[in-house]
């Protein structure tokens, strides 16, 4: 039996600052797509008395109005405080999620690839995500919106230790 890399213990490090920015931005666009279809319901949906639909006219307006709150307000300083990751000697790990929180370890021997991701956003906050890939399909840990130098050394970093893990072990 394997015994898990110590220490298992809460990741040291938060994502950058910059990630609010982001979250932040992700969620006027989806707000923005979300009070488009409000405004849909609101213009096209009839409004003839004695029926529910007048209600709902300006339900969907509000729970939009709510969801916007919600996502640009609070969502993206939670996460940001939420989400975590760290490297160690042994493995790497990461605590995601705002509602409902993974904690994932891969250990260094177990990494096969790692991969660095700039999606488009991503780019405009000179972010980047690392991805470690393990044979297993539960195995990738993806470590979110790091500043793109710091990526770049971490993954550098991870391929070079699991090649010499890989080295050790032939």
């Amino acid at each position: 039996m394997t015994a898990l890399p110590s220490p298992v213990r809460e990741p040291a490090w938060s994502l950058s600052r910059s990630a609010i920015g982001l979250w932040v931005t992700e969620s006027v666009i989806s707000s923005l797509v979300l009070a488009i279809g409000a405004a849909a319901v609101v213009l096209f949906l009839p409004s003839e008395p004695g029926t529910p639909l007048p209600a709902l006219r300006w339900l969907v307006p509000i729970a939009a109005l709510l969801y916007a709150a919600v996502a640009i307000g609070v969502r993206p300083w939670f996460k940001h405080r939420v989400y975590r990751w760290e490297v160690t000697a042994d493995a790497v790990f990461t605590r995601t999620g705002w509602l409902s929180q993974t904690w994932t370890l891969v250990p260094i021997s177990r990494i096969q690839t790692v991969d660095v991701t700039r999606g488009v956003l991503q780019q405009l906050f000179g972010l980047s995500t690392v991805a470690v890939l393990t044979a297993s399909s539960q195995g990738t840990v993806r470590i979110w919106h790091l500043e793109s130098d710091v990526a770049q050394r971490v993954a550098e970093d991870l391929a070079h230790r699991a090649e010499q893990v890989r080295d050790q072990a032939t």
